[in-house]
């Protein structure tokens, strides 16, 4: 993870969009997970795909918020490739998510919350990180942490 000043972190709005976006799942009953996909130029780069939880919703297992963002920007992009850009999720992303990160090319991962649970930026799996595979995308942890997290214990509290 990169070393950075908490209260000066330049991806606390692009977190906090990704946050506006988990409320949103919860009104179909899904975990309140955020994502959105951000082009070129870092934290400042143009929202490409924005995604939230929706497998209750759907009905569909891989409908994460990540799968969810990653293919609206690649749409969007009209190319699978994700190059130069930065998923940023509320969440640490599964071995799932981790894995389409890969797949997609993109440059950073940036997530919130850590998950001990099922994590796989370095948690419990470092999938974004494997020497193994040919892509590996810098990775940027716990930005906003508390504040994802909150979420997440609000929803399985309320449960």
């Amino acid at each position: 993870m990169t070393a950075r000043d908490p209260l000066r972190d330049p991806w606390r709005p692009a977190m906090r969009e990704a946050l506006a976006r988990a409320a949103a799942a919860t009104a179909t009953g899904d975990v309140p997970v955020g994502a959105l996909v951000l082009g070129p130029g870092g934290p400042d780069g143009e929202i490409l795909g924005t995604g939230h939880n929706e497998r209750e919703a759907t009905g569909d297992p891989t409908a994460h918020a990540e799968v969810l963002a990653l293919r609206a920007a690649a749409r969007r992009l009209g190319a699978w490739r994700l190059t130069d850009c930065t998923l940023v999720v509320t969440l640490e992303p599964c071995t799932m998510c981790a894995g389409a990160a890969v797949l997609a090319r993109v440059d950073r991962v940036v997530y919130g919350a850590v998950d001990t649970k099922a994590g796989a930026a370095g948690s419990l799996w470092d999938v974004l990180r494997d020497r193994r595979l040919n892509h590996r995308p810098e990775v940027i942890g716990s930005v906003l942490a508390e504040d994802c997290g909150r979420a997440l214990t609000d929803f399985f509290r309320a449960r």
